[in-house]
């Protein structure tokens, strides 16, 4: 990092030497960071033209005015969520990042966000609301709920006059028309319009009438289509307990209501195709089901017919059974007296050996008898034998210690001398004058003072 700032500052000190010669890149690269780095991301009003939709996806345009023009550039990864498509002549205002494109040194605008121009307001609200409803979770996937196969009555939030319930009664008529459909009438635009639709759509929850409702109204600006962008509109049709189907506007008309519903239609012609199935497609689908179903039945009844002739090849008469259980009965029994036979000889013969065995084990009473009593005489004599050893080893055992006990010597005329700790004194190194000592004799003892040392090699 310390490298890197060293290198800019020799780079602007460089820059500001007049005599020092630039490349083009470096001219160019040298602005490129003036103007990124003196111009933050901005708001930018004007009309488009040479509008240009590459393969890539990337938008290349102008944006002008009265007195001047600037290239402008969006990529894909941007434009791909813009809610409607630019085109020449479309006074819009764009938040971009002012840059220099350093290879051809064109200034130009990297766009982030695009909105038509004079609807700011209305987009920051509307952006502002999908944000806020789509943290709460009413946008969820899972919170959407199926559409019924055949709904029994169809529910239609819109306003008597306008020409999507036109649309949608003669999309329902052409697909369906024995399913009756109810109409909640209430106005679509206008001052007050939000709550209206709101209360319409609460009041068929309430009554719960429909198995499926439709909410729509025919195209038009995003002023004409603002009731459906109100908060009280999307808190309806999320609290609502019937599936809601939303068909406001065109194909490129997206609204907070569209968000909310369990289904969104491009249009309303869609949402009334979405909610009933075409009568022609149902019968050629119950065509194709019966078709499978015969199929299905003469495969089964075929296969049925074929298990039949397994079974009967398999199956045998009950004299012929009877016969062949007898014979396998006839065998076995030939079987198991053999087996019997020949066990019972094995078992004769294992008798027989054992019997030998057992004579041939049988011991000699008196040879016995015998070997005991000459047993029991050695046994006496050895114990005999081994009393008298133990009593002379006893004896000499005896003398020796006698021999070795410290009080033969004592009488003999020698003592024992011990320091206080009660160790035996060996020589007069380990002993300090004034030392106390404890001498024993053969009979008694005293308690002693060291009042005088002798060398132990002095006489």
């Amino acid at each position: 990092m310390k490298k890197i700032c060293m290198d800019e500052c020799e780079k602007q000190g460089s820059l500001m030497d007049k005599n020092h010669v630039l490349s083009v890149r470096e001219l160019n690269l040298a602005a490129k960071q003036l103007i990124e780095g003196g111009l933050p991301l901005l708001w930018v009003r004007g009309e488009i033209s040479n509008f240009v939709s590459a393969a890539s996806g990337h938008w290349y345009f102008s944006l002008k005015d009265e007195q001047a023009q600037v290239r402008c550039v969006m990529f894909r990864h941007k434009s791909q969520y813009l809610e409607f498509k630019p085109s020449n002549g479309m006074q819009v205002e764009v938040l971009a990042l002012a840059t220099l494109y350093e290879a051809r040194g064109d200034f130009q605008l990297t766009l982030e966000k695009m909105r038509p121009a004079g609807l700011g307001a209305l987009y920051e609200a509307f952006e502002h609301l999908k944000n806020k409803l789509e943290a709460e979770g009413l946008f969820d996937a899972g919170r959407k709920r199926d559409l019924p196969l055949l709904p029994k009555q169809i529910g239609i939030v819109t306003s008597p006059q306008a020409a999507a319930l036109r649309d949608v009664l003669r999309t329902l008529a052409n697909r369906m028309p024995n399913v009756p459909v109810l109409l909640y009438p209430t106005p679509v635009q206008g001052e007050g319009a939000a709550q209206k639709i709101a209360q319409a759509i609460r009041l068929a929850s309430q009554r719960a009438e429909c198995d499926v409702l439709i909410v729509c109204r025919g195209g038009g600006s995003i002023e004409d289509l603002w009731a459906f962008n109100e908060e009280v509109v999307a808190r309806a049709i999320a609290a609502s307990h019937i599936p809601v189907v939303s068909g406001v506007g065109h194909e490129t008309d997206f609204t907070i209501a569209d968000f909310v519903a369990d289904l969104r239609a491009a249009t309303p012609t869609a949402a009334a195709q979405a909610v009933v199935p075409d009568k022609q497609e149902l019968r050629q689908r119950l065509a194709q089901h019966r078709q499978r179903l015969v199929r299905a039945v003469a495969r089964r009844f075929e296969q049925g017919m074929q298990q039949v002739d397994f079974l009967q090849h398999r199956l045998v008469h009950p004299a012929q059974r009877i016969r062949q259980q007898g014979e396998r009965l006839e065998a076995l029994q030939q079987r198991m007296r053999f087996a019997h036979d020949h066990a019972m000889q094995r078992q004769q013969g294992r008798w027989s050996m054992l019997w030998h065995r057992l004579r041939g084990a049988r011991p000699n009473l008196a040879r016995l008898q015998e070997q005991q009593s000459n047993l029991a005489r050695r046994l006496n004599g050895a114990m005999l034998q081994t009393l008298d050893r133990h009593d002379a080893r006893l004896t000499a055992l005896r003398q020796h210690l006698q021999l070795l006990d410290p009080k033969q010597v004592l009488a003999r005329g020698y003592s024992m001398v011990r320091d206080v700790q009660g160790n035996i004194v060996v020589s007069s190194d380990s002993l300090e004058l004034g030392e106390k000592l404890d001498i024993t004799f053969a009979q008694g003892g005293v308690h002693a003072v060291v009042q005088e040392k002798h060398e132990p090699n002095s006489d």
